[in-house]
């Protein structure tokens, strides 16, 4: 009832706000009030002070007829510092509505929210906002089982470092207004506020950035007229995007100073959004190239809670996947004002065991500010408890490597002062690029406790800082003393407060100076009639804001500092990230030394530098740069296979297969070397191959040579002696022209044995086996002439033998050419279609490339052999039925002994060459040669060459008789 009631009474307040308006089609902000409270919840109401005070104000009507998506929603906190009595908390729901262009005065109920004391003001004809995340409270969760308390005994707990962040906007503001170049005859002011790293507050911050002078309406601007053209923040993305979803509302420029985040949200692109820092998606290949660097494969990733975070590790999974690498585990750091009290959050920290405790992944990533928050907690907590094994908190820290990203910047709150710096040393850190500005540290060391006026941060930041309270203070009892005033900045640790600008600080200030930059060509794109009428005129620059986003868009400039600053088309900064290494001291101080950079203008392969030679690593590794692997390193020689039911990056060592190698350590897979090479014992290394033929500088090649050339010289030798002889019985009785072509074609036999050694070339591949063939088939031609003439010659002597016309020199003349020349036929037929060549033998011998002779055609090779040995065979059967005919010296017996010789040999030589690879197949060849070559020579002409130089007394005419049945006969042969 009471509700109705209420609504009634609210419908009226609107309904009396319009009539007293002069144009029907104005809409005026309409209070609407939501849901139903429960019947001991606090009332909604119009007026909030119970006098029922109301203020007069302007409604400033917004020059576009635009419609809002969106309703903004004030939810009641904890009031954050004193509220009096009989206040009454309020609840809006305010829907920005179609409005026109007309600017009314009219009587308008003026608020008076829940006071926020953090804030800094200064006035100026153009104001410049900034909200910053300095202050943070533990913030209940509201159970709508009670009345909301509007009083909280909780002291806040500063991020000391973040006050940078105040007085970077502050400096820049400065030095520009003492900068005649920009901006001449404008003053620039600022208004500085605190989102508590809340979402709700931010909401509040934002329209109170907007809106709020001496009273509060959003949507309207009442009372002293403020400009804002321009907010810079937030800390983080979810700070950034609820500020976004206001500006944008008025299409208010923001510039971002510490979101890497897209600029989106929902999905929808928020066009009024830009950052001063990088895209995400550069860090994240930036930490994948540093992983590769050195070659980390197994992470460990620890994450703020939320969306932010879950979006963080899961692109990153996908990276890491990519790229050959996996997570370990993901740890989710809860924020500090998820708890509804003190109890409960120590609880949670005592009570969880961080997952790097149990992991072999040396290499961590820590992402989120409030994610190294939780773990500096986590190891502060931790540190006071006894862990269950042998190692320490202090040990098991000490064998890891931090790895953080640009949103950490080593920030602790004042309860954790004490924490062990120590911890995190050797930690490596994407960081936004920073730079010294002249000026700065001394801007610094001017600080004081009231050296500003409005500065609502920096007694709660000196108190905190120093540890004592100021005059009048509301503090806890535990502080030191009072504070004297000259404290210095540069006393405090690094980890509370830098004297360097750190990376964040520096966007404020080039954000800062990019507005600035921005208006001074909007000024100056002015006709210049214009601006000589406006010289000397207070505040005769007059800006709308939606006007500034196609200057700032397409902005460039240098800074102090001498860096040029612009964005991109998707309004990021077009730089990249500082990679800088954490070194610790035993003071709990620490300075970061820059080792790196990641720069997206180099080249791919360049894009990471990293100098090695700098980095300080903790002083427990054994192995620098220290291993981050699932199991232990795959040798070269091995390559890894998969873990089953096991992430990839976890896997086993086998050795690579034969003829395989891996050259590398880890290798997923072994490879094959080139043709011309091979691996070697441990398969880790491919080695070229020996050439591998019989060459005349080997040994085996020198004795072959050596026999080949001997056995020509008594070759010659043989013929020398028989052509000195040639008149004697002996020598005329044998056929001295066939005598003679026999041992001419045995001394080429000798000497076509030299064709075979040495590297072969296509003039040898031609002659080796074709030269050989023919010759050997003149010689055995030459054998089978000399046995045919003999059985010729005995079978002639009967009366009417048809025998006798066949005797003489013709007959064994006719045998040698022609089957000479069926070889010679088949040796050009081979010739003609498919002749030997030189080629190289890579598989058939490990680490050895056989040089040798392809025959072309294997077919024609053993035609040739197999008509050398049908000759053989020819003559062996012939002069065996040869060698009984009487005579005291018969020459059959010789040449079937010779023939059996000549056919064992090169019977076996088949089987022989066909098991043999390399030079040792030659060596086959050459042997089979030159013992056949010497069985013909020894067995057929040293009988002879004994009579015809030892025993001349039987080189006589009556020696070559023939007797048969008592008579006898001397038969010419």
């Amino acid at each position: 009832m009471n509700s109705k009631v209420e609504r009634k009474e609210s419908r009226r307040k609107v309904r009396r706000v319009k009539s007293e308006g002069e144009n029907e089609e104005n809409t005026w902000l309409a209070t609407k009030l939501a849901g139903k409270m429960n019947e001991e919840g606090p009332r909604v109401l119009v007026t909030s002070h119970s006098d029922g005070v109301a203020g007069t104000c302007k409604g400033h009507q917004e020059e576009a007829n635009f419609s809002i998506r969106m309703l903004m929603s004030l939810i009641g906190l904890n009031h954050l510092g004193k509220v009096g009595k009989g206040r009454t908390i309020i609840f809006l729901l305010l829907p920005l509505v179609h409005v026109v262009n007309k600017v009314q005065t009219i009587k308008c109920t003026g608020t008076d929210p829940v006071d926020i004391p953090h804030e800094w003001y200064k006035p100026g004809e153009i104001l410049i906002g900034e909200i910053v995340t300095l202050i943070h409270y533990i913030i209940p969760t509201l159970q709508f089982k009670e009345h909301p308390s509007r009083e909280t005994n909780i002291f806040p707990g500063l991020v000391l470092k973040h006050y940078q962040h105040v007085l970077a906007l502050a400096f820049a503001i400065n030095e520009i207004n003492e900068t005649p170049s920009i901006l001449p005859n404008i003053t620039l002011g600022f208004h500085i506020y605190d989102s508590y790293g809340n979402e709700q507050m931010t909401y509040r911050s934002t329209l109170d950035l907007l809106f709020k002078s001496r009273g509060f309406l959003p949507n309207y601007h009442c009372g002293i007229q403020k400009n804002v053209i321009g907010v810079i923040g937030g800390l983080n993305s979810d700070i950034s995007l609820r500020m976004a979803e206001i500006l944008g509302l008025y299409k208010l420029p923001q510039i971002s100073y510490g979101s890497v985040e897209s600029t989106t949200s929902n999905g929808v692109h928020l066009s009024s959004f830009y950052h001063m820092v990088p895209d995400e998606s550069l860090q994240y290949l930036g930490i994948v190239l540093l992983l590769r660097h050195f070659r980390w494969k197994w992470v460990g990733i620890i994450t703020q809670d939320g969306d932010v975070g879950q979006h963080f590790s899961e692109a990153l999974e996908v990276e890491l996947s990519q790229n050959g690498m996996c997570s370990a585990f993901t740890d989710k750091g809860k924020k500090m004002a998820i708890f509804d009290s003190f109890n409960e959050f120590f609880n949670n920290f005592i009570s969880a065991i961080p997952a790097f405790m149990d992991s072999k992944a040396n290499a961590n990533i820590i992402y989120g500010e409030s994610a190294f928050i939780w773990l500096a907690v986590m190891l502060h907590v931790k540190k006071w408890i006894p862990l269950e094994g042998t190692f320490s908190l202090e040990e098991m820290c000490a064998q890891k490597v931090w790895i953080t990203t640009a949103q950490i910047d080593f920030t602790l709150t004042v309860y954790l002062k004490d924490f062990d710096i120590q911890t995190l040393q050797g930690a490596i850190s994407f960081s936004f690029h920073s730079k010294e500005l002249p000026g700065f540290q001394k801007y610094l060391q001017m600080i004081k406790p009231l050296w500003a006026k409005g500065d609502g941060f920096i007694k709660e930041f000196w108190e905190q800082a120093f540890d004592c309270s100021m005059a009048n203070s509301n503090v806890p009892e535990d502080m030191d003393g009072t504070c004297t005033g000259e404290e210095r900045l540069e006393d405090l640790p690094g980890h509370l407060f830098e004297m360097r600008m750190t990376g964040r600080s520096y966007n404020i200030y080039n954000a800062v100076y990019a507005f600035a930059h921005a208006l001074h060509s909007m000024s100056q794109s002015r006709p210049r009639s214009r601006q000589m009428e406006d010289r000397g005129k207070l505040g005769a620059l007059i800006v709308e804001a939606w006007q500034l986003h196609s200057l700032i868009q397409r902005i460039s400039f240098n800074n102090t500092a001498g860096e040029e600053i612009i964005f991109n088309r998707n309004g990021e900064i077009a730089a990249g990230f500082d990679i800088s290494n954490l070194i610790t001291f035993p003071n709990n101080s620490y300075i970061r030394v820059k080792i790196g950079k990641l720069d997206p203008q180099d080249p791919p392969d360049k894009m990471l530098t990293i100098h090695d030679e700098k980095i300080q690593w903790q002083s427990a590794f054994t192995q620098l740069p220290p291993l981050s692997l699932c199991n232990a390193i795959c040798s070269p020689g091995f390559s890894s296979r998969k873990k089953e039911e096991e992430k990839f990056c976890c896997y086993d060592c086998v050795p690579c297969p034969e003829g395989m190698i891996s050259e590398q350590e880890d290798m997923d897979s072994c490879m094959t070397c080139p043709k011309d090479h091979f691996p070697n014992k441990g398969q880790y290394q491919c080695i070229p191959k020996i050439p591998n033929f019989l060459s005349f500088q080997e040994p085996l090649g020198i004795i072959l040579a050596f026999v080949a050339i001997f056995f020509s010289a008594i070759t010659a030798l043989m013929l020398g002696i028989f052509i000195k002889h040639q008149d004697t019985p002996i020598v005329r009785a044998n056929n001295r022209s066939l005598t003679y072509l026999l041992l001419i074609s045995l001394l080429l036999c000798f000497l076509c044995s030299l064709l075979f050694i040495g590297k072969p070339k296509p003039i040898t591949c031609l002659l080796r086996h074709t030269a050989f063939g023919i010759i050997f088939s003149i010689a055995i031609s030459s054998v089978l002439a000399k046995t045919i003439t003999v059985v010729v010659a005995f079978m002639a002597y009967k009366p009417g033998s048809i025998f006798r016309k066949w005797v003489g020199k013709r007959l064994a003349y006719w045998t040698v050419i022609s089957c000479s020349l069926v070889q010679v036929g088949i040796c050009a037929v081979w010739l003609g279609t498919t002749p030997p060549f030189p080629d190289l033998d890579m598989h058939s011998l490990s680490g050895e490339i056989i040089v040798t002779c392809n025959e072309g055609s294997v077919t024609m090779f053993y035609c040739v052999l197999g008509y050398m040995g049908f000759l053989a065979i020819v003559s062996f059967t012939v002069a065996f039925l040869a060698r009984k005919l009487p005579d005291s010296f018969n020459e059959a017996k010789f040449i079937t002994f010779s023939m059996l010789v000549f056919c064992s040999v090169w019977l076996s030589f088949v089987p022989t060459y066909l098991s043999t690879r390399g030079k040792y197949m030659v060596v086959v060849e050459v042997f089979s040669i030159l013992a056949s070559s010497t069985g013909l020579l020894g067995c057929i002409f040293s009988p002879k060459c004994y009579i015809i130089v030892l025993r001349p007394d039987l080189n006589k005419r009556e020696h070559l008789k023939m007797k048969r049945g008592g008579k006898t006969q001397h038969i010419q042969v």
